[in-house]
């Protein structure tokens, strides 16, 4: 029985450690993509900057640096409290070890008096002899013959909590090591961000200053946006209307198509980025009223010559040049669509077969911004690509 118990002790143990160790790697995974993430955005507000001088887009670019720095900060929160916990934690820990040790040590001190008033061998036979009845000699025999082993049991004992309550000492004094790094490193990001928030503050002024030229700068996203959203509807009707060899309409894959949609919220990501622009209908950052165009799909910042992959098997139905958007690669899978733009160079053609992470093409820079265009497509009807890709 106590052996199935101590087992079941030693299973949650285990169970428990191996919880807290995929924890720490998730935060750390988490802490890393963040990181990685205000790096590419600090390129790209730098070449923002020096290439264009859309003030709207250095906007997006420095909102969604804050708003990393915010996750970072409060990733960089979570494991401060979770050090914390666990000072608190160890400094029970050897409140309770000193308890223990103050209690073996007394008892130890007990076995030594004993020993000591016992050392004389005459007295243990007086002492013995001294028995009201057999059985009373025979339990006092075994006093004397088992003291000194309870003695040695009891310093290994005393020995063993001495032990664990240094190696206690020493792991609460490098949670307090670590709490304090994390504390700096707080500190730090801290001060990344308000600066970070004075950065945006002065993009703000200045939109507001060039409230005119802002305009014509988004009549003329407008006019971009909305021509490729009737060049992506006019692609997909053509594909699930193309006609074979008997002239007659080809055949759609539906069987692909339900794979497809049986993957939905665990599709890749085509590039690995911060996502700078969301799906759906969107307003101005400074002039609330003002609706931007409705956007078909996001737009994903990454580093310079990152090659785009394909998020799920398809065949590659259009490639063609969209102005603001330059080359845009339209893939089929069955009734559904896939759709990369800002390209700068493609790495297949119409016809292609392509496989789950294949390279389609590199990503263009375009105004100092280095973004994918990514949209998703069920028929007609386009659908919000973050819902279909995998968590991160």
């Amino acid at each position: 029985m106590i052996r199935r118990i101590y087992i079941s002790i030693l299973f949650i143990c285990v169970s428990l450690s191996a919880a807290y160790s995929q924890d720490t790697r998730e935060q750390e995974s988490r802490k890393a993509r963040l990181e990685r993430e205000i790096a590419i955005i600090d390129r790209q507000i730098s070449e923002n900057a020096q290439q264009s001088n859309n003030e709207l887009s250095q906007l997006n670019l420095v909102r969604k640096k804050i708003s990393t720095r915010r996750e970072l900060i409060a990733e960089n929160d979570r494991k401060i409290r979770a050090c914390e916990a666990g000072i608190r934690d160890a400094g029970r820990q050897i409140n309770e070890l000193e308890s223990r040790l103050d209690t073996l040590s007394e008892h130890y001190s007990g076995l030594v008096r004993s020993a000591y008033k016992n050392r004389d061998t005459k007295i243990w036979y007086m002492y013995i002899l001294a028995s009201e009845n057999l059985g009373q000699a025979f339990r006092r025999i075994g006093y004397f013959r088992n003291l000194s082993a309870e003695m040695k049991r009891q310093a290994d004992r005393i020995r063993e909590t001495r032990e664990e309550l240094e190696e206690e000492k020493k792991s609460l004094e490098s949670l307090k090591r670590q709490n304090e790094e994390l504390k700096a490193v707080r500190t730090k990001e801290l001060s990344y961000l308000e600066t970070e928030e004075q950065q945006s503050r002065k993009v703000i002024s200045e939109l507001q200053r060039n409230r005119r030229k802002y305009e014509r700068e988004l009549n003329e996203k407008k006019r971009q946006v909305e021509a490729l959203d009737r060049e992506i509807q006019r692609l997909i009707a053509d594909a699930m209307s193309s006609k074979g060899k008997s002239d007659k309409p080809a055949a759609v894959d539906y069987k692909l198509a339900a794979e497809f949609a049986a993957n939905k919220g665990k599709l890749p990501w085509p590039v690995e980025g911060p996502v700078i622009e969301k799906f759906g209908q969107n307003y101005h950052p400074v002039f609330k009223t003002v609706k931007l165009p409705f956007n078909n799909g996001i737009s994903i910042a990454v580093p310079k010559g990152t090659p785009v992959m394909a998020v799920f098997d398809g065949v590659v139905k259009q490639i063609g040049v969209m102005p603001g958007y330059n080359q845009c690669i339209l893939v089929q899978h069955g009734d559904y669509f896939s759709f990369y733009c800002k390209l700068k160079t493609s790495a297949v053609k119409p016809g292609d077969k392509v496989k789950t992470g294949q390279v389609l093409g590199v990503v263009d820079t375009i105004n100092g911004e280095t973004q994918l265009h990514f949209q998703i497509w069920q028929k007609q009807k386009p659908q919000n690509p973050e819902v279909w890709l995998r968590k991160r």
